[in-house]
């Protein structure tokens, strides 16, 4: 595999933007925010703005899919019936080929029931309007690896860095130096294996 090339499984569509979306039926009124998010912490850190900003909303239901393989995901009904409210949504999340997104939908109660159909019906319509209102970015996933080796083999990493073309996000040069760059996942194998290659380094990757 050449270095500027790499699996399309690390690769996937995400937001470019936070967007909003707005759906009314009977008073009730649902507001749709939707987050590009790259983790867990990340959900958490959205969900806790919005609930300090929508503090007088009834319900704060959510969704979201992380990773390039969309196998990270959680729906949320806080409150509404089972599947009324975290499914549609989820399920307009990968409708859109979406990933590492997160939208939470705000509901003012308007007095009004709409059961459980009408309540699918408006989680999904508000969450539709707010991916429609986004912009979208195809990304891929990357990890960070740490190279160690002595002084005398400098050229040599260095050289493979750039021939992958990887920025660099801490280094320490001296008579044993460590070098820690970012690359897509899908390279990380084959670059893992040709810096073993090198004489006296050793190469992991971080957490």
């Amino acid at each position: 595999m050449a270095a500027n090339q790499a699996s399309l499984t690390d690769t996937y569509v995400t937001l470019a933007a936070p967007a909003e979306g707005l759906y009314k039926e009977k008073g009730s009124k649902f507001i749709a925010l939707a987050y590009p998010v790259f983790s867990e912490e990340d959900v958490k850190q959205c969900l806790a703005e919005a609930r300090k900003t929508y503090f007088d909303a009834r319900h704060h239901c959510y969704a979201y899919l992380l990773g390039a393989a969309k196998t990270i995901y959680r729906a949320n009904d806080d409150g509404e019936p089972n599947h009324s409210a975290g499914d549609p949504i989820l399920g307009q999340i990968r409708s859109a080929g979406l990933s590492n997104v997160l939208v939470i939908v705000v509901r003012y109660f308007g007095g009004t029931k709409l059961g459980v159909g009408g309540l699918i019906h408006a989680y999904k319509t508000a969450t539709a309007d707010a991916l429609v209102n986004a912009a979208t970015v195809e990304k891929h996933e990357t990890l960070l690896i740490q190279l160690n080796f002595e002084y005398a083999a400098m050229n040599d990493v260095m050289g493979l860095v750039k021939e992958f073309n990887l920025p660099v996000k801490a280094q320490l040069f001296e008579m044993a130096c460590q070098l820690t760059v970012e690359i897509r996942k899908g390279q990380s194998e084959t670059f893992m294996q040709r810096a073993l290659k090198i004489e006296n380094v050793t190469a992991r990757q971080l957490i």
